[in-house]
Order: C-alpha cells, then sequence, then structure tokens
C-alpha cells in the first residue's frame, strides 16, 4: 500500500509572534541601525517600503540592558557609520523607487 505524504506550511516566527523581523542590522559599538521591510494596503494595493530605526544601547544601574535613541557626544562618529551603512545597503539592493505610501 502506498502511503501518500501531505505538505504541510510550517508558519514562520514572524507568523506565529506576530513580529516584523529586522531584514539587517549594522552595529559599532553600542551604536545600531536596523533595516526593516514594511508592508501596507492602500486602495487592495500592497505597498512595500523600508525603514531605518536607530539605537545606542548602555547597561542601567542594576547592569541591565537598555536602549535609548538619544547620542553623546562621543556616539556620533558611530550613529554617522551605521547609518551610512544602512542607506548604502538600502541604496544598492533596493533597485527600485520607493511609491508613496502617505
Amino acid at each position: 500500500m502506498e502511503q501518500k505524504i501531505k505538505q504541510v506550511k510550517v508558519p514562520t516566527v514572524n507568523e506565529i509572534m506576530g513580529k516584523n523581523m529586522p531584514e539587517k542590522k549594522f552595529r559599532a559599538g553600542p551604536v545600531a541601525a536596523t533595516v526593516w521591510s514594511n508592508d501596507v494596503v492602500r486602495d487592495g494595493k500592497t505597498l512595500s517600503y523600508k525603514t531605518i530605526s536607530f539605537e545606542r544601547s548602555y547597561k542601567d544601574k542594576k547592569g541591565e540592558w537598555q536602549s535609548t535613541n538619544s547620542l553623546r557626544v562621543g556616539d556620533v562618529p558611530r550613529a554617522m557609520l551605521v547609518l551610512g551603512k544602512a542607506y548604502e545597503y538600502l541604496a544598492l539592493n533596493d533597485g527600485a523607487e520607493e511609491e508613496s505610501i502617505y
């Protein structure tokens, strides 16, 4: 007797957790820029667009990791570097012009 194999779609972590995972992350010490891919439905059409988030990590008085979008003066060169890398990644890898979602 021949057995039939049924294919089942395994949900992704994003589908299970309901979270959008980062496309790419650039880090220089405590400073990071993250590239996100987003979709929005407008007039029945799905439009895709990219965003960049930015953060600096630090340890609080209890020794636990926290994040902020404020910079110290010494963080500015690192911020410029990671933001530049994120822009470079998008400019070189996202050939199509982004449609306005607003």
